[in-house]
């Protein structure tokens, strides 16, 4: 027997059960982990609340992890009992002692790279290559904005950007956020509590605007964000913090200067074993260098998950924050 959590109702933290189970054999193409660190991230909030629904109930949450191989399945050829690994997608379970998940998923951890950093970077460093490298392929030179610069995906995004010659502005929401998002490689910050985005932009880069808008927020930033844009450039939503983006009319595109939106996932990008390689040995490749660090600045038991969920949600924490069995 081993220890998950899992939710039987959508809600509230307070719908998380701390339980014990019978971990899942791996089937024909899939491995076992025993897990060592869980990431944690704000799409688990979206399972927990009901916003993108769960298979099936009870449910368990996350897709974030890295340990090692405790059992391996039929067909699997690429990984062994004991190797270090990291994933970041497969099906929800991976707040648990033991996941069972498509081995396919799974890559195995350079030695320079540990369980925590692991755990509480992989999904995002991931999204960041994607956003970065492949939804608008950053060249060095463009301005962008950058919603929640300070945290978890956004401290790695500053990083990225630095290293790439890119003008980063990152919105954050105190001084604390802004100092760590500017130490991190940003451009500017802008406090949007305080601050007003848009002319703040403009003022930052003299009416030019930005060359892309990278939004996680959703709802209560999407307007502002294509205001922030320049004629005919891209407005990447990749979020929905609070709360999705419905109800647009698609003319508002044109009106704002004939602009260009997408709303990417990983699972769209890395969406085959060759892809997820590619980006992965990118992303370990930044880690390798130097030009990124991975800032694990929070560590709960995986049975306060809700207690780490709240912190998240109420946007108290910057970095990562991972979840230890």
């Amino acid at each position: 027997m081993s220890k998950r959590i899992q939710f039987s109702k959508t809600g509230g933290a307070e719908v998380l059960e701390w339980v014990e189970v019978e971990p899942a054999a791996p089937a024909a193409g899939e491995v076992r982990i025993a897990n060592k660190a869980v990431g944690l991230n704000f799409i688990d909030i979206y399972f927990r609340t009901g916003l993108y629904p769960a298979p099936a109930m009870p449910s368990g949450l996350g897709t974030e992890g890295a340990g090692t191989v405790d059992a391996v399945g039929e067909g699997v050829t690429h990984l062994n009992v004991g190797d270090r690994v990291a994933y970041a997608q497969g099906p929800l379970g991976a707040y648990a002692e033991l996941h069972t998940l498509p081995a396919a998923k799974v890559v195995k951890l350079p030695d320079f790279i540990d369980f925590d950093t692991a755990a509480a970077s992989m999904l995002k460093g991931l999204t960041v290559q994607y956003l970065l490298r492949q939804t608008y392929a950053l060249k060095g030179g463009e301005t962008i904005l950058f919603h929640a610069a300070a945290g978890g995906v956004g401290s790695i995004a500053c990083q990225w950007a630095k290293a790439l010659g890119v003008k980063l502005i990152g919105t954050v929401s105190s001084k604390e956020k802004a100092d760590l998002a500017m130490a991190n490689g940003a451009w500017a910050t802008i406090d949007y509590t305080k601050e007003n985005v848009v002319e703040r932009v403009r003022e930052l880069t003299q009416g030019e605007m930005c060359d892309v808008v990278y939004d996680s927020v959703g709802k209560d930033t999407w307007e502002m964000s294509l205001d922030c844009l320049k004629p005919r450039s891209l407005m990447v939503s990749f979020g929905n913090a609070s709360g999705p983006v419905d109800g647009v009319n698609i003319g508002i595109l044109n009106q704002k200067g004939a602009l260009f939106v997408t709303r990417p996932s990983l699972n769209g990008y890395a969406d085959t074993r060759e892809r997820l390689e590619m980006m992965c040995d990118e992303f370990f490749g930044m880690i390798e260098s130097g030009k990124i660090h991975i800032d694990v600045a929070n560590r709960y038991p995986l049975q306060e998950a809700g207690k780490a969920q709240d912190a998240l949600q109420s946007r108290k924490t910057t970095g990562s924050t991972i979840l230890l069995p």
